[in-house]
């Protein structure tokens, strides 16, 4: 009894819907698979519309097919397998039916994660019919039986090694997606199949060359981590029917150059930020106390926020805070990583009273409230979304070239033309420190400009390319059926 219980249970989250699309005339027969094709040994389209095993044995399976999967992706076939998720080639109602497919489907988790909760939340209440394809939900949304609210399609994966559970979600995330009758497939994780990949990370090749030194990148490209993420990237940026969405210049110029991307498979554009939520009333009065509460002597307060604080400079950063030799120019440090190796640089340094680590906050719209600028001397970053969340914020911000949002705010930022500088970041925050008129007026532009980055906008783009999308996948069966 309790199998069987299990089974079901475990048949409603492998099965998005066992009915016929609500949008789709009654006298149209259920989708068909394609004619089976085997290539390189990958399930066909037939066999991905086979009904899958339940309970353990998924489970087991789902193992078995993930190593596999490893063996082909870091393969000598890594340029090979399907790259094309399997289509209806029927005309469609204006109504998109679009996957979002992401690992964590768990806002406040990372910086992806939160723009995949966005984009599908903004989707739905556009009306579109969005599902999302995802091992792991937030508990709220799971419990969220609203008409209006995404689809969940949950996939049981093992998660104790990284590269067998990327290497698992990749494969498991394809099949659900084949057997679901999908205008658009857009992914936001390392997975190699889909419509539109969005390479919120960058390339992790170029990660490695930038954040590591060149001895270091080798030992790295044999660790089965690293491995199987440049397989995946390098399969789905050689994949020519793949789109590819990039936030910044400095993402796309790296495909180009690092994977020979042609530039008419990239789509450009930027992240996006409630605007409401940062600077609002009540976020200023919460930030008053929080600083009265935290810091009350301080002059001046500058923000860290995110996590990976090497690659984010907190090095450098610490090192011009010595430098600037004024008592009351603190520092505030929010993210997951741990404060302990970074204590001991502080007090090294004779900074340690000048430094709080605050760890992970959910509320960073009131800490950004409390404090008096956003520094971020990160060496690489594709876009970090906390700029735009402090320029929201209406706060002064210094940061980086290697951070690609700074190619959309270049005139309401100070640039810090080498993240290794220590020099060069204590007279940027030294220089607004003393211009009190200056920094209010950068952070009054930041604040008008991050206005132009809503989510409405973005979503609004996003279906213009899935629109495209779906036509010219239409438009490939035709030509197929005609032959």
């Amino acid at each position: 009894m309790g199998t069987r219980n299990r089974s079901a249970r475990d048949a409603a989250d492998t099965n998005l819907s066992s009915s016929p699309d609500p949008g789709r005339p009654p006298d149209v027969p259920d989708r068909r698979p394609m004619e089976p094709t085997r290539v390189d040994g990958i399930p066909t389209a037939g066999e991905w519309n086979r009904p899958l095993r339940h309970g353990r044995q998924e489970r087991g399976s789902t193992i078995v097919r993930a190593t596999r999967g490893i063996l082909r992706i870091t393969g000598s076939d890594a340029n090979g397998g399907p790259s094309r998720i399997p289509f209806d080639p029927r005309s469609r109602s204006p109504l998109l039916r679009i996957a979002i497919v992401i690992e964590r489907f768990v806002p406040g988790t990372g910086g992806v994660e939160n723009v995949a909760w966005q984009v599908a939340h903004e989707l739905a209440r556009v009306g579109e019919d969005v599902s999302v394809i995802t091992r792991d939900a937030d508990p709220a949304f799971v419990a969220d039986r609203s008409p209006r609210s995404p689809r969940l399609h949950r996939l049981r994966i093992p998660g104790a090694w990284q590269p067998l559970r990327v290497a698992a979600f990749s494969h498991a995330a394809a099949r659900a997606a084949c057997r679901n009758d999908f205008d658009v497939v857009h992914g936001f994780s390392r997975t190699c199949h889909q419509d539109l990949y969005r390479a919120g990370g960058g390339s992790h090749r170029d990660y490695l060359q930038r954040t590591h030194s060149p001895g270091g990148v080798l030992l790295r490209r044999f660790s089965p981590r690293h491995r199987i993420l440049l397989a995946i990237e390098k399969r789905v940026f050689r994949d020519p029917d793949q789109r590819i969405q990039c936030a910044s210049r400095l993402v796309a110029d790296r495909l180009v150059e690092k994977y020979g991307v042609a530039r008419d498979r990239i789509l450009l554009l930027p992240n996006a930020v409630d605007a409401e939520r940062y600077g609002s009333a009540t976020a200023h009065e919460t930030g008053r106390i929080l600083r009265r509460r935290l810091d009350g002597d301080a002059r001046q307060i500058w923000l860290l926020p995110g996590s990976g604080w090497r690659r984010k400079g907190l090095p450098v950063l610490l090192e011009a805070l010595a430098r600037l030799r004024e008592p009351g120019t603190h520092l505030w440090i929010a993210g997951r990583d741990s404060p302990r190796p970074w204590q001991t640089l502080a007090r090294r340094l004779g900074v340690e009273a000048r430094v709080r680590f605050l760890g992970p906050r959910s509320d960073l719209e009131n800490v950004y409230a409390a404090v008096d600028g956003m520094v971020l001397p990160t060496r690489y970053d594709p876009f970090a979304n906390v700029t735009l969340e402090a320029a929201a914020s209406g706060l002064p911000i210094v940061t980086t070239r290697s951070n690609g949002a700074s190619e959309w705010l270049a005139e309401e930022i100070c640039l810090l033309e080498d993240p290794k500088n220590a020099k060069e970041l204590a007279g940027h925050l030294h220089a607004l420190a003393a211009d009190p008129d200056r920094s209010a007026e950068l952070g009054r532009r930041a604040r008008a400009a991050a206005r132009r980055f809503d989510w409405a906008g973005h979503v609004r783009i996003l279906r213009d390319e899935y629109r495209r999308i779906r036509e010219r996948k239409n438009a490939v069966r035709r030509g197929f059926a005609s032959r």
